[in-house]
């Protein structure tokens, strides 16, 4: 059973690094974010927290579930500056993938930083804006932590 805390997405090109590569690795370092307010929401992630997985670009649509497996820790890509990663685990395809379109058309998910802050790769949901999109894509938040 999860226990999670936080509820966060995260986005990927998908010609970068696509769901399917991250489900066929069952886990990953999230490293290379350089920008200040998404490393920030890089450390507020705790072991357990769940993650949205959008892939970005053409696509633009949330594709899968993951769990946050190891907390913020400093990025071994990043040369100079104070820059940080998280191991995240796939958990789950979402059944039917959530366009932005569809996010955008919801009036509750209005104001999330998907939709207000596009080019923003890691931002924090609240766990009803995190369970419409799960349920958006076919399963309810309860299914999934049990």
């Amino acid at each position: 059973m999860l226990t999670p805390k936080g509820f966060f997405l995260v986005k990927q090109e998908p010609a970068d690094y696509p769901w399917d590569k991250f489900v066929a690795e069952r886990q990953t370092a999230w490293t290379g974010v350089r920008n200040f307010q998404a490393r920030n929401f890089l450390r507020q992630m705790r072991v357990e927290d769940l993650v949205l997985y959008y892939h970005s670009g053409k696509e633009r649509a949330v594709v899968g579930v993951a769990k946050v497996i190891r907390e913020a820790y400093p990025d071994p890509t990043a040369h100079e500056g104070d820059w940080f990663c998280v191991d995240l685990q796939a958990l789950l395809p979402l059944p039917q993938k959530v366009s932005l379109s569809q996010i955008k058309s919801e009036p509750t998910l209005s104001k999330i930083p998907l939709v207000k802050q596009s080019r923003l790769s890691v931002m924090s949901l609240s766990r009803e804006e995190f369970d419409k999109i799960l349920r958006l894509g076919g399963i309810t938040l309860e299914n999934l932590i049990g």
